[in-house]
C-alpha cells in the first residue's frame, strides 16, 4: 500500500520501519528530519507537511505527542483535513481525548475519509520488534481491511466505536502507572526491611504481585536510569487524560488521584525530562534506601 506516516519519534520511528520492512511504499514527516534518515535509506519519501504526506496515501497513520499537536496536524492550509478526499483511512495512533477522537471522526466522515484511533502501549522494544500493541476504535470493516497492515507493527484489538481505542488506551496506562508506584513501594519497603534486592525481585515476579511493570521496568530502576525512553512531561500529559476520562464517566478512581499527585511530585523535583520511573526514586529518596542492583541491564529500547 501507499502510506503516510507522521511522527517518527520514539515509538512512531521503529513502527514505520516496520511497514516499509513488510513491503509497503511509505512518505514520513516529522518535525525532525534527521528522525527519517533510516526509513529514506530504505525507500521511504520525504514530505514537508501533513498534507503532503496524505498525497497520494490510501492509508495515513500519525504518532505524536497529544491533543494539541494532532491539532496541528489536521488543521490549516497544510493540513489532513486541507489533503484527505474520500476512500482514504487515518489512522491515529496518538493517545488522545476519546471525545476529540469522535470529533475529528465525524469531520472526516463528511469528506468520506475513515478515521481511526489506535493508540499503542508495549514500550520501545515492543515497538522495534513488531510488538506493539495496538487498540482500535473505528468501523470494524474499516479495521479488518487494514489488519494485515497493523500487525506488521504488533497485534491489533478492536475496541469497538470510535473513541474505544482511545478509552483501552488511557485504561492500560492508568493500570500501568498505578503498577509502577506499587512496585516502588513494594521494593522500597521489602529492601529496608531487610530482604535483599534480587530475592525480593525475584518473589514478586511471581503469584499475585506479578505484573508487566515488575519484569519489563524493574531493570530500568536497578540499573538507575528509570527509562528514559518515556519522561515525566509525558506522563503528566497521560495522566492528565486519565484523570479527565475518570471524570467524564464520574468513576471516584481515588488510586489513580494519588498516583498523578505522585507523579507530579516526581516530576517537580527531578524534572519533566526525567524518566518516568523516577516515581520509584521518589519512594528510595524518602526512605533513603536504594534499589540498585548488580547486573547486566540492557535498556529495553536496546534490545
Amino acid at each position: 500500500m501507499r502510506i503516510g506516516f507522521i511522527g517518527l519519534g520514539t515509538m512512531g520511528g521503529p513502527a514505520a520501519l516496520n511497514l516499509i520492512r513488510g513491503g509497503h511504499e511509505l512518505t514520513v514527516c516529522d518535525l525532525d528530519p534527521k528522525r527519517a534518515e533510516e526509513h529514506l535509506s530504505l525507500g521511504a519519501t520525504w514530505a514537508d507537511s501533513p498534507a503532503a504526506t496524505a498525497q497520494g496515501a490510501e492509508l495515513v497513520f500519525t504518532m505524536v505527542f497529544g491533543p494539541r499537536q494532532i491539532e496541528q496536524v489536521v488543521g490549516g492550509d497544510h493540513g489532513l483535513l486541507s489533503a484527505m478526499s474520500a476512500g482514504q483511512v487515518w489512522v491515529d495512533m496518538t493517545t488522545n481525548k476519546p471525545a476529540y477522537v469522535r470529533e475529528l471522526a465525524a469531520t472526516f466522515a463528511e469528506i468520506g475519509v475513515q478515521v481511526i484511533d489506535a493508540p499503542v502501549t508495549g514500550a520501545v522494544d515492543g515497538a522495534r520488534a513488531g510488538n506493539m500493541t495496538q487498540f482500535a476504535g473505528g468501523d470494524e470493516a474499516t479495521v479488518a481491511r487494514i489488519r494485515p497492515v497493523m500487525e506488521l507493527m504488533g497485534p491489533l484489538h478492536y475496541m469497538g466505536a470510535n473513541g474505544s481505542g482511545s478509552i483501552t488506551k488511557l485504561a492500560s496506562n492508568q493500570l500501568w502507572a498505578i503498577h509502577a508506584t506499587a512496585m516502588g513501594e513494594a521494593l522500597v519497603m521489602a529492601v529496608k526491611s531487610g530482604v535483599e534486592l534480587s530475592r525480593a525481585w525475584d518473589a514478586l515476579k511471581i503469584g499475585a504481585s506479578e505484573s508487566w511493570c515488575m519484569h519489563h521496568d524493574a531493570p530500568s530502576v536497578f540499573a538507575g536510569h528509570y527509562d528514559p525512553s518515556f519522561n515525566l512531561d509525558l506522563c503528566k500529559k497521560d495522566l492528565g487524560l486519565i484523570v479527565e476520562a475518570c471524570n467524564d464517566a464520574d468513576t471516584a478512581a481515588p488510586a489513580t488521584r494519588l498516583v498523578c499527585a505522585q507523579f507530579e511530585a516526581a516530576r517537580e523535583k527531578y524534572g519533566g525530562d526525567k524518566g518516568e520511573l523516577h516515581v520509584v526514586k521518589l519512594e528510595e529518596d524518602a526512605a533513603g534506601v536504594s534499589l540498585r542492583l548488580d547486573g547486566d541491564w540492557v535498556p529495553h529500547w536496546e534490545k
